[in-house]
């Protein structure tokens, strides 16, 4: 159930039921020469869409930039300030707690998000503390990172081996080609791709990873790939969200 799609009376009768939200969370930032700029963003919805179909949840509207500070030296990337969004999941999570909402699950497609994330859970339960809201001290959040599922992990290192390497990954590449086939982008890669390099700011990423990958090999993706890695990553996490919703 797509909270944009629903109604006001339709989200009112879905509170009777269940006070849980899955929410997306990606990026808006490059994936080297043939990985979409909304790669993060893309998965995180895709997957987040399926979970709530397993699970029967109400799905958010997703967060498409989230703290990609370090990719901004590359043509199209856009980020928050880590302050800013964490304003944004606190904003998100303060009017939807008006509605009746109390568990929130986060399904994030990218690694720069998480530690922002943790940081805005933490202020949103000091701000909610201080409102007089209805049923505030139950709000919880939880994150999801579907890059990090295990059986996600383990299907990655059987196909790409050490060439999967840390962004602009054959496997998130892959998921987009299955969600997008009529966006895939092909472009000539070198053998030699840089990692193993500390992040800092922007110009000292670009002149470490000049081709914005991070060790990894994006050819090795294919649409067949994909499927297998959105199935893995929404049986895993709609487990996660059952778990999640039934904590105390």
């Amino acid at each position: 159930m797509l909270l944009h799609l629903s109604t006001w009376p339709e989200v009112e009768t879905y509170l009777e039921q269940s006070q849980g939200m899955i929410l997306p969370i990606g990026s808006t930032e490059q994936h080297g020469p043939t990985g979409l700029i909304g790669t993060d963003a893309i998965c995180a919805e895709a997957i987040a869409k399926g979970v709530g179909e397993q699970v029967k949840a109400m799905v958010g509207p997703t967060i498409n930039v989230g703290m990609a500070l370090h990719h901004t030296d590359f043509p199209g990337s856009v980020s928050l300030r880590p302050s800013t969004l964490m304003l944004v999941i606190r904003d998100y999570i303060t009017c939807l707690t008006k509605s009746g909402f109390t568990k929130f699950f986060f399904i994030n497609g990218h690694g720069g998000n998480i530690a922002t994330m943790k940081a805005a859970f933490s202020e949103t339960y000091a701000h909610l503390s201080d409102l007089n809201i209805k049923n505030a001290d139950l709000v919880q959040c939880s994150v999801g990172n579907w890059f990090m599922c295990s059986s996600v992990y383990k299907l990655a290192k059987e196909l790409y081996g050490d060439r999967e390497g840390s962004h602009a990954t054959p496997s998130e590449v892959a998921l987009t080609q299955y969600v997008y086939p009529e966006a895939i982008k092909q472009a000539p890669l070198s053998e030699n791709v840089a990692s193993g390099y500390k992040i800092y700011g922007a110009t000292d990423f670009r002149r470490r990873y000049p081709d914005g990958r991070m060790g990894s090999n994006p050819a090795l993706a294919t649409p067949e790939h994909g499927q297998k890695f959105y199935e893995l990553a929404v049986k895993e996490l709609s487990n996660s969200y059952l778990e999640f919703l039934s904590s105390d």
